[in-house]
């Protein structure tokens, strides 16, 4: 009644992508992956689907919540404030296919599914090894380099039971754009300390290098999946899934200066050609899934099953300086951990489902269930000098006044039934109770039917209600940056500080979907579909545009205001008067936005018999969204990473053709 992509794994492998979300962008056309991120934000993976945040996409691993990265990104543009799951921490070889619900689900699975649902499925074969290898390099610069290993296998426990093991190791270089290519500055002269320039043949090349923050992050991860199946007793099986994945990232930032911009004489000393900071990140993710299910309790199928996922990242500077330590000391460390962010889901569920018929006359199908959920977010000040006056170059990190941990727990109930009223009308309900201990209760509902005319043509649709959590970073995120002559940061929304320049505490997003399609099979095997969708959405949650001032245009009294907020968080420096250069951000439910689009997908399989044969397929999603309510005064760039930072058409076309053995 909604609709489903189903996408194999030789599917994605025929994407020619290394990473699961590229490859999954690649092969779905409502999905989209960005290239590369700012600041920590880049050293994360993040989809977006029909043009919405990261945040409103619920990740399914065989139909269990995912739990999501403890990094959040902190800066503007269309992730703002997003702390997604990253699809490339599951090794993509464990994969056996990828159910992508292209519908508002919020009624059914809970927070996060305005945007549509992924349920990976993975892999549960009993025999078998399966070995690749693909290597690659940018065919115009020669840099990116990257390869991947696959190895995957299994094997019988008994005679009833599996199990799988998946191992994926995979590395990327930086890869630089044509245009932003490093000069090694080979045989630089020393910088002019008092204008911090080159001369004679190597004048113009700081430029060059300045730009090297717009190449992707170099990455080396190792991923490894267990699952397992065994009958516990007759009718009864035991089930599991552990996973784990390690990352190493490496992004750079903009280039400094040798005396970084005459802010640091002494620093050309110890960097006398300048420096491109490097911020770092060491990932350690894992998941674990136990579990039983049966059937013919009292005529229900049941499952209960407990999940736990955690992620943790460690956030770090190299090939950086603090300013302020080279004036005071005349030397400073060249790496500094930053901070570390760590993330916990533990989520429990029970389920039952039945088919039985009304008055021997109506088939129906109820299912319902409840889940439990216990989330945490811990947030770990970085060394000293890695936040001290101004901080490291490049990035600076967490001091302990944002430093804590925040817990939650989530209680829901949901109902589903499926009736089939005629041979040809499907009609569907579905209401789900939820409770957050931080933000309190929704209720959200949602209405689909389908009618099939014939063989060769339905129609469908669905009504909706919805509604997205704040995630507890957004709550609670917290970042300052104090310099002697001004000062920044990001507060967080529950804080005082935030509080006192006008924030207010988080609430749930809000989302009404209706959507509406036609299903046709013109001739047996051509299949086409098309889905109209709109997406109301109020409540979202965005960042505040930057609440003080900057000369000239600042306005002292907001500044003041600002620095004083800041000072809750972090100590300024003594007779600290830059209150024409502080600036504080929070998240806030700021902004409604309206999202309008259409789904198209056709294929069809030509059969040249003893010539083999030929899959074409076909599918486009165009796409918008407008601002309806600026609540928070977003600038006209805010406005635009909401508007116009996803592509507003996508096609994908697709052409495999296969004789003798690759049939």
């Amino acid at each position: 009644m909604s609709p489903v992509s189903v996408i194999g794994a030789a599917a994605l492998r025929r994407s020619g992508q290394m990473n699961l979300a590229d490859a999954l962008t690649r092969t779905n056309a409502s999905i989209n992956v960005s290239a590369m991120g700012a600041d920590a934000g880049a050293l994360t993976s993040a989809i977006r689907m029909r043009g919405l945040n990261p945040n409103e996409v619920l990740v399914l691993v065989d139909g269990k919540r995912r739990h999501t990265t403890a990094n959040l990104y902190a800066d503007s543009g269309p992730e703002s404030g997003s702390t997604p799951v990253d699809l490339n921490m599951i090794p993509a070889n464990a994969i056996d296919h990828i159910e992508v619900l292209e519908d508002g689900a919020a009624a059914m699975y809970g927070s996060d599914a305005i945007a549509g649902v992924v349920n990976i499925i993975t892999k549960k074969q009993d025999h078998g090894l399966n070995l690749s290898g693909q290597t690659g390099a940018n065919a115009y610069n020669g840099d990116g380099w990257n390869y991947q290993l696959n190895a995957d296998g299994g094997m019988k426990l008994g005679q009833d039971g599996f199990l799988h093991i998946s191992g994926q190791m995979y590395h990327t270089d930086h890869f630089v754009a044509n245009n932003a290519r490093d000069h090694r500055l080979l045989g630089s002269q020393p910088a002019d300390a008092s204008t911090a320039s080159y001369t004679g043949v190597n004048a113009g090349k700081i430029s060059d290098r300045s730009n090297k923050i717009m190449s992707t992050p170099e990455e080396t991860r190792e991923n490894l999946a267990i699952e397992w199946g065994k009958q516990f007793t007759p009718g009864i099986n035991f089930y599991g899934l552990i996973t784990y994945a390690h990352r190493h990232a490496e992004a750079y930032e903009n280039y400094r200066t040798p005396t970084v911009g005459d802010s640091c004489a002494a620093c050309a000393s110890i960097a006398p050609f300048g420096f491109s900071p490097l911020e770092t990140m060491e990932e350690n993710d894992f998941a674990a899934t136990l579990g039983l299910k049966g059937d013919n309790f009292m005529g229900f199928n049941w499952d209960i099953s407990s999940t736990y996922g955690e992620d943790i990242d460690k956030i770090g500077n190299k090939n950086t300086l603090n300013t302020a330590y080279v004036t005071e000391y005349g030397s400073s460390p060249r790496t500094a951990r930053a901070e570390t962010y760590s993330m916990t889901q533990w989520t429990n569920n029970v389920d039952f489902r039945r088919h039985f018929n009304i008055g021997n006359a109506v088939p129906m199908t109820l299912a319902f269930g409840a889940e439990e959920r216990m989330e945490s977010y811990n947030i770990t000040a970085g060394e000293p000098v890695s936040y001290t006056s101004g901080g490291t170059q490049g990035y600076a990190g967490i001091s302990p006044g944002s430093a804590g941990t925040w817990y939650r727990d989530i209680w829901a109930w949901y109902m589903d039934g499926d009736f089939r009223l005629t041979k040809k009308w499907e009609l569907d309900f579905a209401g789900r109770l939820e409770h957050y201990t931080d933000v309190g209760n929704t209720e959200n509902g949602k209405i689909s039917t389908r009618y099939n005319f014939n063989k060769r043509i339905a129609i469908r649709g669905t009504i909706s209600t919805g509604f997205r959590a704040p995630t507890l970073a957004e709550s609670h995120f917290s970042a300052v940056n104090v310099s002697p002559t001004g000062a920044s940061g990001l507060l967080a929304a529950d804080s005082a500080a935030a509080q006192a320049i006008g924030a207010t505490k988080l609430k749930p997003e809000r989302s009404t979907s209706v959507s509406g399609g036609i299903v046709l099979e013109p001739v047996d095997g051509f299949h086409v579909e098309a889905d109209v969708y709109q997406i109301n959405l109020r409540d979202r949650i965005v960042q505040d545009t930057n609440f003080g001032g900057s000369t000239p245009y600042g306005n002292t009294t907001e500044g003041y205001v600002a620095a004083q907020a800041i000072a809750q968080l972090a100590s300024l420096p003594t007779g600290f008067s830059g209150y024409n250069d502080v600036y504080a951000d929070y998240f806030t439910n700021g902004a409604s936005t309206r999202t309008q689009g259409v789904d198209i997908k056709a294929d069809y399989l030509f059969h040249f018999h003893k010539y083999g044969n030929l899959a074409l397929s076909m599918s486009i999603d165009l796409n918008r969204t407008r601002l309806h309510h600026n609540g928070s005064n977003l600038n006209l760039a805010d406005i635009a990473s909401i508007t116009s930072d996803n592509p507003r058409s996508k096609i994908i076309l697709n052409a495999y053709y296969t004789n003798g053995y690759g049939h």
